[in-house]
């Protein structure tokens, strides 16, 4: 059976379905498998299959308490015509990389790929612990997590959500998909700081002991539907699977070939669900993690200290405007060995001390991992350059990724086949995405996302479309320390 321990030595194991409904460890750890599950079949036998299918074996594999039923009915449910594109997660070629689109679900975002499943993998989880309670799913978002997880969960019997947005932190697309979003369930305010604010405050609620006394009085229970939940990182590993058995069946490369894997990332989850691909029986070569001017990823990589005592900068890839990477600690965990002592030590430190830095073990671990960064001019450089050589319309985020896997392939010579993991739509960063290739200026935000479509012969995705026709129906914008009192009197 799969078991679930915690990243900070807790003795505790769960199974796949309580670490999901817990979503936070009782000593603050994040939950993590006890051992990796390898791919049940082998790689050539997973040719031919659709993505449904893929999914089905990947994330069956590790969450085996699940029943095939139940496991089927939480991906066709997750998976179906909500996805734009008929194959889900389409593998583009363009330029010198083959693009995986992860945006091609309702809020034009990666974030779609994992919490479109995560509701029914929540509910079914519910079901087979007989638990009673009322689930109150709480995120912060730097901008996608929070619309997504919006939409998985609006209406969702027996559950509230409620979603913490830095004001002035997201795109003016990303702000209006959530304060438009229906649903008597859900719940979004603006907080006055920014990501690592929301997500510190969100935290914090979790481990306020007190709090989950009153609320489980009240006949309530907090759960996550950020990637500190395993229930919204397994399902990514999905998609990593899929694109290599993809690049297998184009003939682009050979069964048991490596390839490179460019993920931009700022909570370090979705670069996480690689190496969790990999620990499966993907043949990888190099992880390749791409950050922006906020690169405290990427001098961690190189040197093995991670220090957030620097400035934060808002930037036109605002979901990696990030500091406190909270996924990290998972990796961390997995290459000291299963140490829960040592990572309890280094996040301590983090939190006191504002730095720490690793073990020699650790170092060498972080081998697999390259870290690079590209800051706004590059970035913009990035789109336009790709657009006008390519015709590729790529957004800020997936730009950045590019542009450090072009900087890998000219300091390394390496030719390996790569993946770039294209995480949203160009349509959700039309102002920067505009501005690159030399849209003519517009100044509202919504004209400019048809022009662009007319010009690029792009279609906006259904999820943007006449948003600013929708009725704005969450206007709360609170101090960070108003964050716990504002739960509870929603619930």
């Amino acid at each position: 059976m799969g078991n679930y321990r915690s990243t900070r030595g807790s003795e505790r194991k769960l199974r796949g379905a309580q670490a999901i409904i817990q979503g936070i460890a009782e000593d603050k750890g994040l939950y993590v498998p006890e051992e990796f599950p390898e791919l049940p079949c082998k790689i050539e036998e997973l040719t031919g299959k659709t993505y449904q299918e893929i999914a089905k074996v990947v994330i069956g594999a590790f969450f085996d308490d699940f029943t095939d039923e139940e496991m089927a009915h939480c991906v066709n449910s997750a998976y179906d015509e909500k996805f734009e594109a008929k194959e889900v997660a389409p593998l583009v070629k363009a330029g010198d990389a083959h693009f995986l689109e992860l945006y091609h679900g309702k809020t034009a975002a990666f974030k779609d790929m994992a919490l479109s499943i995560l509701p029914y993998l929540l509910t079914t989880s519910l079901k087979k612990e007989k638990e009673d309670k009322k689930i109150c799913i709480l995120t912060a978002t730097s901008g996608d997590t929070g619309k997504a997880a919006l939409e998985g969960f609006a209406d969702v019997d027996g559950t509230e959500i409620i979603v913490f947005y830095p004001n002035k932190g997201v795109s003016t697309v990303q702000e209006r998909q959530m304060i438009t979003q229906e649903g008597a369930n859900t719940h979004v305010f603006a907080i006055e700081g920014n990501f690592d604010d929301a997500q510190t405050g969100v935290k914090k609620i979790f481990n306020d002991d007190k709090l989950a006394e009153r609320l489980a009085a009240k006949g309530v229970k907090l759960s996550s539907a950020n990637s500190i939940n395993i229930g919204r990182l397994v399902p990514q590993v999905a998609y990593y699977v899929y694109s290599y058995v993809k690049l297998v069946e184009q003939g682009t490369i050979e069964l048991g070939d490596k390839i490179n894997i460019v993920v931009p990332t700022g909570n370090f989850g979705n670069i996480l669900a690689g190496y969790y691909a990999k620990q499966m029986g993907i043949p990888v070569n190099k992880f390749i993690c791409a950050s922006n001017e906020n690169k405290v990823l990427t001098d961690f990589i190189n040197t093995g200290v991670y220090d957030i005592r620097r400035d934060f900068f808002l930037t036109n890839s605002p979901s990696m405007d990030i500091l406190i990477s909270s996924n990290l600690e998972r990796l961390l965990y997995h290459l000291s060995g299963g140490n829960g002592e040592e990572i309890k030590g280094l996040m301590t430190q983090l939190e006191t001390e504002k730095v720490y830095s690793v073990s020699d073990s650790i170092k060498e671990g972080l081998g697999d991992f390259y870290g690079g960064y590209a800051d706004q001019a590059a970035t913009n450089e990035t789109i336009g350059s790709m657009y006008r050589e390519n015709g590729y319309l790529m957004d800020t985020h997936t730009a950045v990724a590019y542009k450090v896997y072009e900087d890998y392939r000219k300091n390394t010579g390496d030719e390996t086949v790569t993946v770039i993991a294209s995480t949203a739509s160009a349509f959700k960063f039309a102002e920067s995405v505009a501005d690159a290739i030399g849209v003519q200026e517009e100044d509202d935000c919504f004209r400019l996302l048809e022009i662009l479509s007319k010009q690029t012969g792009v279609n906006i995705p259904k999820g943007l479309q006449s948003l600013d026709k929708k009725e704005i129906r969450h206007t709360g914008v609170i101090e960070v320390s108003e964050m716990s009192s504002t739960v509870e009197n929603l619930l």
